[in-house]
């Protein structure tokens, strides 16, 4: 059985749930509390020395400590059905607005976060080390992610899906950052009215959780 290191308020163990769900794979959770700082614990270093979650234990017994690593490992031992793509073509697209959600998106959220919130002093960063915040990150974050919702609100314009007219990752990656945008305080509005309608219908799959 598939066992899941995870964290209901992080963003980045959600993307790990709702492939999995969208690929119906039984597994089991195991809660992280990353609020009392359980993830820079003896126990779980152990699991995973990065210190972050996700982790994912496979079948096999290797531990998986990124969603890159998640998702080769899922889509390739269960295909059906394929959320990085079949053809070449598609495969590429795919990659490629992945990445550009992840980092233009997702790491932009972040950026504000960590590098402005109290709650995050010397947590800059995830991950074993400590780090100062840097304040202009966190406006830069701010613009970059006002920037990200209008690339993507004008992208989504007669279109379902973000890339290859297909439910893919991208769209799972979308979703989280988007929604994880509101510790931030911001949020799609009437500006974005595609961007709306995609979400919505991403809500009406049932996987969002």
């Amino acid at each position: 059985m598939i066992t899941l290191y995870d964290c209901a308020t992080a963003p980045s163990p959600r993307r790990a749930r709702i492939f999995l769900a969208e690929k119906g794979v039984p597994h089991e959770t195991v809660p992280v509390d990353l609020r009392s700082g359980e993830q820079l614990g003896e126990d779980f270093r152990r699991i995973n020395p990065q210190c972050t979650v996700p982790a994912l234990v496979t079948e096999e017994g290797a531990v998986l400590t990124d969603n890159a690593g998640i998702a080769a490992y899922l889509e390739a031992r269960y295909p059906e059905p394929p959320l990085l793509g079949r053809t070449p073509l598609e495969r590429a697209e795919i990659a490629s607005w992945q990445w550009r959600v992840e980092f233009e998106g997702l790491m932009a959220v972040a950026e504000a976060l960590r590098n402005g919130s109290p709650a995050m002093a010397g947590r800059a960063l995830p991950g074993p080390v400590d780090y100062a915040q840097i304040p202009a990150l966190a406006e830069r974050g701010l613009a970059r992610l006002q920037h990200f919702l209008a690339v993507l609100n004008a992208h989504l314009e007669g279109r379902d899906f973000i890339a290859a007219g297909q439910f893919s990752v991208a769209d799972i990656t979308a979703v989280v950052a988007v929604d994880f945008a509101r510790v931030v305080k911001v949020r799609p509005g009437e500006a974005h009215p595609h961007l709306l309608r995609w979400r919505e219908a991403m809500e009406a799959r049932g996987t969002m959780r």
